[in-house]
């Protein structure tokens, strides 16, 4: 890449370090690349989206703060008019939330769902033969149910059978009221005053950020961003809301901190299931693992983590920048990595005893936010990522700051300008935004283009503080639009300024 007039010398060197390392992950990684945080990120799952899990979330319910939720997307990538067979879970697998609450990186507790299909008549190709005004109305001709079951410590039991699944939304002629038919697959269950809510169906795509990579990076001239790269695209969420003390390790060892991720399993041709598809914390399998080792990384276990330390203490991206253009790559061992992603940043959402192993980390004492910040811890708000993961937390824009030395004495406003999602999410449980409709959205729809800077969301503190040390590891893809995006703001501006 030639360096244009004027442009500063770091910049350029940015750009062109994010250009060479961006496209050469992306034609390794297939037609849509890594468009988010596990997107069809493996080869294994390409071709099978209703297993690819695509975001976890956990957090303290905001409206109900004795209480932790628990998301989990699947099948990326949903365009809302894809019938006539539209969006089913799959009904030989099982999808699972994965709960370590003592820190030995072993699974203490799993809620398991398993999926079954029920059809009105198959004489016809259509998925509804009318309006559709409830879950069980004769007119919704495919329909799904569901089975909770769960397991502590190898003993099991069954939380709910036949529970309801929302539909995928074919359009507004057939399904006039979605929210009435959304709202209506929320399941309750358990004790009095220990009430818990599930809650599987069709939901707008929770993640946001800008990827528009592909038409000649940003347009050309990196002037095109503030493109909510999947606006307009669907997902399948599973939810739960669960009271704390059902996920914490009981007295006398009571633990606040709890490890998350999401499996999904597959059934073989022997009746045996296996593990094909496996998430805790966005980026990871995406951009820390290469792509040798993602089928391994998806098939693998917390506890064997360490085969893949390497890839965060060591990690080859910023090496080779530094041999390429002397820009000098942080000293290794990278230990702030390791906190983020394998123990926890002590003080915060560390076990007290812990085995280094790649997990969703959330510390349930950690009350909501009255007022959240897009940033979370980086934007002081320890209620937000990497404490857990909301589903406003700005996981890309954490980066892009932390990159350009947010942590280490230059703070910054670096951001893909898409602060928020394109569709509002709800305030109760699931949260997850309604999915769009098949008759009225086209994935997916530009939210205008502006100049490649952050500032804070609507909603959002101007805070900028942190009180705990934050990095976030890439390779290839993921550094490779870090590079760009940082290369892109100092051609811009001649310094950086806080928003």
């Amino acid at each position: 890449m030639p360096r244009s007039p004027g442009l500063p010398r770091r910049a350029t060197a940015l750009l062109a370090a994010g250009a060479l390392l961006t496209g050469g992950g992306l034609a390794a990684a297939g037609p849509l690349g890594a468009n988010a945080s596990s997107h069809r990120e493996a080869p294994n799952t390409l071709a099978i989206p209703q297993y690819d899990n695509t975001d976890v979330y956990a957090f303290v319910s905001p409206d109900k703060p004795g209480k932790v939720t628990l998301i989990g997307n699947w099948y990326p990538f949903e365009e809302p008019a894809g019938g006539p067979n539209f969006y089913p879970f799959a009904n030989d697998a099982r999808y699972i939330f994965k709960i370590d609450n003592d820190g030995d990186a072993n699974a203490d507790i799993n809620y398991r769902f398993m999926f079954q299909d029920h059809f009105r008549t198959k004489n016809t190709f259509l998925y509804n033969t009318g309006v559709v005004t409830s879950l069980d109305d004769p007119d919704l001709n495919f329909r799904q149910t569901y089975t909770l079951s769960r397991k502590i410590r190898g003993e099991g039991w069954q939380l709910l059978n036949r529970g309801k699944v929302a539909p995928s939304y074919v359009g507004e002629a057939s399904m006039p009221n979605y929210a009435a038919l959304s709202n209506a697959a929320i399941d309750t269950y358990g004790p009095e005053g220990h009430r818990s809510k599930s809650f599987a169906g069709q939901a707008d795509d929770s993640f946001f950020l800008d990827l528009r990579l592909f038409d000649l990076l940003y347009g050309g001239d990196l002037s095109e961003v503030g493109d909510d790269t999947l606006a307009g695209f669907n997902v399948n969420t599973i939810a739960m809301q669960v009271p704390k003390r059902f996920l914490t390790a009981g007295a006398p060892k009571h633990d606040p901190v709890i490890g998350v991720w999401s499996t999904t399993t597959k059934e073989a041709a022997n009746g045996r299931y296996r593990q094909v598809s496996r998430l805790g914390n966005p980026l990871v399998n995406e951009v820390v693992i290469p792509l040798k080792d993602k089928v391994r990384f998806n098939q693998s276990y917390p506890r064997n983590d360490a085969m893949f330390l390497k890839y965060v203490t060591d990690p080859e991206v910023p090496e080779l920048i530094e041999a390429i253009y002397g820009i000098e790559a942080p000293p290794t061992p990278r230990n702030d990595l390791v906190a983020v992603f394998l123990t926890g940043i002590k003080g915060l959402n560390q076990p007290q005893n812990v085995r280094p192993s790649e997990q969703l980390r959330l510390n349930v004492n950690i009350p909501p936010s009255d007022n959240p910040h897009r940033l979370g811890v980086l934007g002081g708000d320890n209620a937000g990522y990497p404490n857990g993961r909301r589903l406003t937390d700005d996981v890309l824009d954490i980066a892009l700051q932390v990159l350009e030395g947010e942590l280490v004495g230059s703070p910054n406003d670096l951001g893909d300008a898409v602060n928020v999602n394109d569709k509002q999410f709800r305030g109760t449980f699931p949260y997850v935004a309604l999915p769009h409709s098949g008759s009225s959205e086209q994935p997916h729809h530009a939210s205008g283009y502006t100049a490649l800077t952050g500032g804070a969301a609507p909603d959002a503190s101007t805070s900028t503080g942190s009180s705990s040390a934050l990095t976030v590891p890439v390779t290839l893809v993921g550094f490779g639009l870090l590079l760009l995006a940082a290369g892109g703001v100092l051609a811009r501006r001649p310094r950086l300024t806080t928003a």
